[in-house]
């Protein structure tokens, strides 16, 4: 037996259960199992660079912590593409029009192409000033813009590989991506020192090294997964000649990927408003925010997974008329999701120091980021909670709500906290800052509040009123039918 026939074993796809009848906790699992680690081996490449920048330097550790929010950036604005491309290739594989699917596929890998040139393009000159308004210090700015250049300049192999990802996804193959993932990340960890470092004959090239590590193992994601698409063996094929832009398709994908922008970009500017209000402390604060986010993201990652999971039994049970079914499926993921966080969270309070560790040699920032897990870690399974029920809001139509639910959360609740516990003098408070502690406070604020408000909006039932084949919600296709399979096969890393 092969690689790939062992994990179709253990990867099952949908014609292997029913979402709308029988046991729901079984094809939930096997939902969500895929993505959980497809993210995971995504995270990797950001574990790596911090890993071994962490080794490096705290000014260059300090330099990631800046840049990835700004890749997360750049991603959100053009990470509706992918949506809309997975989006389009599921609907056309689920009617069986092969042709239709191949074109849609050689459509969205062409004005992603586009997409991504243009937006390196801009992310090259402007990222200076942006990190600059972020608040990076003299000492930490040329690193992350250097990083952050050098990301710009390859953002295609980046993008292009994401829209790779994607359109397998679509058409129901998630075993693939995941080799090829698997063989990138594998490039990137080994290759990452010898640039940093300035190995064997390599020169060393410090926060730059990272950069380039991570673009060229990309460019082989890149050349792989065109190649597959290409050759159409596994998953939908993808023609040159069906590759000429074509601007009354793009209105489409456009029409599709927006509202996955826009809520993508939203989140995105939470983290970097965030970013701010770090960066007015000193650089071993900044150090250490960067490496709890980082182990923060991997915790996490399996309520991704499961809201994803919930997302597409929801649409496929509302459309059968099965709204009980669903609201089973979303109170199971909760509690399922509560437990397993909340025992990680007991994990990570009596290992902060140890994980601080592994990342950084240097005292303080170990310190920082202890504190920062162990204010953090008692709300891990609030955000199950917030994750699964959530992700029914979308799987019922109703992503504007989810999205306010997210909003709500980082930009109403979580930023505003921060600052005011943190520097209540900027805001003029009268009361006595709690200095970095009071911006890990508001991560657990934040993450109990947006439990809260998601069970209690849920439990309203108003999603119950939303028919995916009704009236249309932003990314519904022309004749009303929602994009039911929308975030389930174009789930991305910087989504989830």
């Amino acid at each position: 037996m092969g690689v790939v026939d062992r994990l179709s074993s253990v990867f099952k796809g949908r014609e292997e259960f029913d979402l709308t009848d029988g046991n729901i906790g079984k094809p939930l699992f096997y939902l969500s199992l895929p993505i959980v680690v497809t993210n995971l081996l995504q995270t990797a490449y950001n574990l790596a660079d911090t890993l071994w920048l962490g080794r490096y330097s705290t000014e260059a550790l300090a330099a990631i912590s800046f840049a990835f929010p700004m890749v997360f950036l750049l991603f959100s604005l053009g990470m509706g593409i992918t949506v809309a491309g997975s989006v389009l290739v599921a609907q056309h594989v689920g009617a069986d029009e092969e042709s239709e699917a191949e074109y849609a596929a050689s459509q969205t890998v062409s004005f992603a192409v586009v997409a991504s040139l243009v937006l390196g393009a801009v992310g090259y000159f402007v990222v200076g000033d942006l990190l600059g308004l972020l608040g990076a210090s003299p000492d930490v700015l040329p690193g992350a813009t250097a990083y952050m250049r050098i990301i710009s300049s390859g953002l295609v192999f980046m993008f292009g590989f994401f829209v790779f990802t994607a359109l397998m996804r679509g058409y129901g193959d998630t075993i693939t991506p995941m080799l090829v993932m698997l063989l990138t990340v594998v490039i990137n960890i080994v290759i990452d020192p010898f640039l940093i470092f300035g190995w064997w004959i390599f020169p060393e090239l410090g926060v730059a090294g990272a950069a380039y590590a991570t673009i060229f193992s990309r460019a082989v994601a890149f050349v792989v997964g065109m190649a597959v698409l290409l050759q159409g063996r596994r998953g939908v094929q993808i023609n040159p000649a069906d590759m000429v832009p074509n601007l009354s398709y793009a209105r489409k994908i456009v029409r599709i990927g927006v509202p996955a922008s826009v809520e993508m970009t939203g989140r995105s500017l939470s983290v970097n408003l965030m970013l701010v209000i770090v960066g007015l402390f000193p650089t071993t604060v900044v150090a250490g925010y960067g490496i709890g986010v980082r182990v923060f993201s991997v915790i996490f990652l399996p309520a991704i997974a499961v809201a994803r999971g919930v997302e597409t039994m929801t649409g496929q049970n509302i459309g059968a008329g099965k709204p009980d079914r669903a609201a089973t499926a979303a109170g199971l993921a909760a509690k399922t999701m509560f437990v397993i966080l909340a025992s990680l969270g007991v994990v990570t309070i009596l290992a902060a120091g140890p994980i601080a560790s592994v990342f950084t040699s240097d005292p303080e920032v170990v310190a920082v980021t202890a504190d920062f897990l162990r204010w953090v870690a008692p709300t891990f399974g609030f955000i199950g909670v917030m994750r699964a029920y959530t992700g029914s809001f979308r799987g019922a139509g109703k992503t504007m709500t989810a999205a306010a639910i997210s909003i709500l959360m980082l930009g109403v609740i979580r930023t505003p906290v921060a600052l005011g516990l943190a520097r209540p003098d900027i805001l003029s408070l009268p009361i006595d800052g709690f200095g970095s502690t009071g911006i890990w406070m508001a991560f657990a604020v934040s993450n109990t509040a947006g439990a809260v408000i998601a069970y209690l909006w849920y439990r309203r039932g108003t999603w119950r009123d939303a028919d995916p084949r009704g009236e249309p919600a932003p990314g519904d296709d022309e004749d009303g039918d929602a994009d039911d399979n929308a975030d389930a096969a174009g789930a991305t890393p910087t989504d989830d």
